[in-house]
């Protein structure tokens, strides 16, 4: 590892795991000689959606099996909740009149008590305001509400809003008269028609003067006094409002501002009273405004809408419609300003961590659909995760793999139930994994992915749902975003089984590309930081067949039809290649890799075939595998019974022009060149000329491989005549000048290489060596960088790397300038 690699792995913030400790001086040199290195590689580019819809258009489901991203909806659709359903037959009255125990009049009690009527007079309760009552409660749905007219604008306000008790017309007659007053104002000025009248009442007071209730659930008759008089003076005149604005008007913002504001003004006062929810019995006559005011088609209007329904706690089929309301509004990208100055955000969370999901399944499916796409906004992602997204998100994800109980006792009914069940926390769970991929772009989400064990929870789904496509890339795609980091990736490393996992899914999906190619990213990064991983890997039945079957795979000849494919193909094939180069720096991995003759002929076969011109990163990264493997040069080595080809083929790679092609083509000769045959064949065609200009090149990574091959071909007699005629001495001497205090690693390598050329007796340019090693070898005269973990690396190659071959050679040469022989 270079120095600059170590710098770099010292400013990250690791992920400390059990077993960290703080490294010794040996094991710092023993990393530092290692010739292997992990390789490095762009994450696999992800094309943003063009169209914001619940599955995207590589989605794996049918068209025709899923739910729909387009519909229309309208204030029709929607049902008036809690209602008895009208038969459209009047009973027959009672025979007596009971007294109430509740009564809403303001007196508390009954003006009269009359007998009741013979039932021939019945068919006078048709008519007038009383018979269109009775056909309005006829209604379950607000489709069948009559469009408002001027003369349904002269109704009562009782026909308006669904009261059909006698007892209530009494107590609305302030209402009324409310409602004259407005009739009296100039119906074509909007503004002024939908301005909030609520009386600014001392609610204080109130509480104060008797204990707060709650409508319809009082007492006493004072109880149901107070609860009256908020009626009429507070709620009554904002609905009175909303249903005498016609949705087929034209509508200006500011009107649609004013809206807004009733609405908000009217959730608030009945959250101040505890009336939210299920707890107001005349909730229906409010929801079947609010359902109307839907047809208005502003979609701010109908977000603050939105948050006011759910507020009031709908369910079934209202529910899902106003989730597919929020739905549609967050489609547009131009919405989303408007979640982010209203509160319908923490609705929609909340309703996320509903404990029975399944019986909102469809709504929950839109409601996590919406804060899907509005998770693609940096802004939205960053409020989600104020909020505690990514654990709610979780949290829902485990219940849904829990699964529901059955409610049926037919086994063919329960299977039936389940297996919808299933379908619809499948689709749930695709809208939960991408909504992860979003938040995953944020840098401030990794903590909370740590926090909230992420990578467990991902696992699992990814291991229930290994033949749902759609899941399983949108996790991939959560994995290799975060595996690029230091602390994700050790805490997917430490996560039971994942490689397992993976291994499992590339030899399942081997022709789904963005999917392998997204797991192979992963697993190399993996590698690159876990020896835990490589090992994990390695161990796993079959784990290495399935890479090298994919490596066969994907190397095929293209037929003509695909070869629009290639460059997902060989990205396939960078990301492998990478991954097994990574998996050698293990010992026994590398051991066992060398030694496989399908690895090294694939790879082989592969510089045969690819130019470094159209395929670099391929090109190169088959190099530096080889290199790597050719560090291991036991008997077993394939590579090392190869190398006569493997010679050949970098000899080509040395001619060209590409330098990172040149430097990864060194490196390998500084391992081949262990052996005569390689060292004669480096001679026999000139390389070493090419290699002693390397160490020109100001490159402290150029002129380390440089003096690896330099290392070997001096350590025979013959080659170092030749490499002291060619001015080698001189080119490392300048090379340990420039380079020494930045990196002492190869400042003992360019000793060791002037050890080598001065066996024969004789050194060129001794004096002025002599001069740089007795200022090198002084640690008081050297400057250390001031930070502790970069000193402490420098230090250590210093003392155990430098120093000792150093001042070997320096002994040597100061014996040459007292006695003319260098020993």
């Amino acid at each position: 590892m270079s120095g600059m690699e170590l710098q770099q792995d010292k400013s990250e913030h690791v992920h400390m795991s059990s077993s960290f400790r703080r490294r010794t001086s040996a094991e710092i040199v023993s990393e530092a000689r290692r010739s292997l290195r992990s390789l490095a590689t762009q994450r696999p580019f992800t094309p943003q959606e063009k169209h914001r819809q619940l599955f995207g258009e590589s989605s794996s489901r049918a068209h025709d099996g899923r739910p729909p991203s387009a519909f229309s909806l309208h204030g029709q659709h929607f049902e008036v909740p809690d209602s008895r359903p009208g038969s459209g037959t009047r009973l027959s009255p009672l025979d007596h009149k009971p007294r109430l125990s509740v009564s809403l009049d303001k007196d508390g009690c009954d003006d009269e008590a009359t007998l009741p009527k013979p039932p021939a007079e019945r068919g006078n309760t048709r008519i007038g305001s009383g018979g269109s009552r009775a056909r309005l409660l006829r209604a379950a749905s607000i489709n069948r509400l009559p469009p408002m007219t001027p003369h349904t604008k002269n109704m009562s306000l009782e026909a308006r809003i669904g009261v059909d008790q006698p007892d209530d017309r009494e107590k609305l007659h302030s209402a009324e008269v409310t409602e004259h007053k407005t009739k009296s104002s100039s119906e074509s000025d909007l503004h002024t028609l939908i301005k909030p009248r609520i009386p600014q009442t001392d609610v204080s007071s109130e509480k104060q003067s008797k204990p707060e209730t709650r409508l319809g659930y009082g007492d006493t008759s004072d109880d149901n006094m107070d609860e009256s008089v908020f009626w009429n003076t507070k709620v009554l005149p904002v609905l009175q409002e909303f249903e005498s604005f016609a949705p087929g008007d034209g509508v200006s913002d500011e009107i649609v501002g004013q809206l807004c504001n009733s609405c908000n003004g009217l959730h608030d006062a009945l959250a101040e009273r505890g009336m939210l929810g299920r707890q107001c019995k005349k909730r229906s006559a409010i929801l079947r405004t609010l359902f109307r005011l839907i047809d208005v088609g502003s979609d701010r209007l109908n977000l603050t809408l939105s948050k006011f329904i759910l507020a009031l706690n709908v369910s079934g089929n209202n529910l899902l419609n106003i989730c597919k309301l929020v739905f549609k509004i967050s489609r547009n990208a131009s919405n989303d300003a408007l979640f982010l100055t209203d509160s319908i955000l923490d609705s929609l969370l909340s309703l996320l961590q509903c404990e029975d999901v399944w019986s909102k399944g469809e709504a929950v499916l839109y409601c996590v659909g919406s804060l899907k796409l509005l998770s693609g906004n940096s802004a939205i992602s960053r409020l989600l995760l104020a909020k505690g997204f990514i654990g709610i998100l979780l949290q829902l994800s485990k219940r849904l793999m829990h699964g529901p109980s059955t409610t049926s006792a037919n086994a063919t009914a329960q299977r039936s139930e389940g297996e919808g069940q299933r379908i619809i926390a499948g689709h749930i769970l695709v809208q939960v994994t991408a909504a992860l991929r979003n938040i995953a772009d944020q840098s401030e989400s990794r903590p909370s992915f740590l926090s909230n064990k992420a990578f467990f929870t991902l696992c699992l789904i990814l291991e229930n749902h290994r033949n749902d496509l759609d899941i399983c890339i949108n996790v991939a795609r959560i994995f290799s975003k975060l595996s690029t980091y230091t602390e994700c990736c050790h805490a997917l490393a430490e996560t039971p089984r994942c490689c397992s996992l993976f291994l499992d899914l590339l030899g399942k999906h081997s022709r789904k590309q963005d999917l392998v190619v997204r797991l192979l990213f992963t697993l190399g990064n993996l590698t690159a930081k876990s020896t835990e991983a490589r090992e994990s890997i390695y161990e796993e039945e079959g784990g290495i067949d399935v890479l090298l079957d994919l490596f066969q795979a994907y190397q095929e000849t293209l037929s003509p039809p695909e070869q629009c494919h290639a460059p997902e193909r060989e990205d396939v094939l960078v990301k492998l290649i990478r991954l097994l180069a990574n998996l050698a720096i293990h010992p026994t991995v590398g051991t066992a890799l060398a030694a496989n003759t399908l690895c090294v002929q694939l790879l082989l076969e592969l510089l045969e075939c690819r130019c470094v011109k159209k395929s670099e990163e391929l090109v190169i990264n088959a190099v530096a595998t080889i290199n790597n493997l050719s560090f291991y040069q036991g008997e077993s080595s394939v590579v090392r019974s190869q190398h006569t080809h493997i010679s050949q083929l970098l000899l080509k790679l040395l001619l060209g022009s590409n330098m990172d092609a040149v430097l990864e083509a060194t490196r390998v000769f500084g391992n081949l060149s262990q052996i005569k045959d390689v060292r004669h064949f480096i001679m026999q065609h000139k390389v070493e000329q090419f290699v002693i200009t390397l160490l020109d090149s100001k490159t402290p990574d150029v002129c380390f491989s440089a003096c690896g091959v330099l290392i070997n071909l001096s350590a025979d007699p013959d080659n170092r005549a030749v490499l002291r005629v060619e001015e080698t001495v001189q080119k490392l001497i300048d090379c340990l000048h420039d380079f020494g205090p930045q990196d002492w690693h190869l400042a003992a390598v360019v000793c060791q290489t002037l050890w080598n050329c001065s066996l024969d007796g004789e050194l060129q340019h001794s004096q002025k060596l002599l001069e740089i090693l007795w200022l090198y070898t002084d640690r008081g005269a050297l400057q250390w960088p001031s930070d502790d973990g970069v000193r402490q690396v420098q230090e250590a190659c210093w003392e155990l790397l430098f120093l000792p071959v150093a001042e070997r050679l320096r002994q040597r040469l100061h014996i040459e300038g007292t006695t003319g022989i260098i020993q």
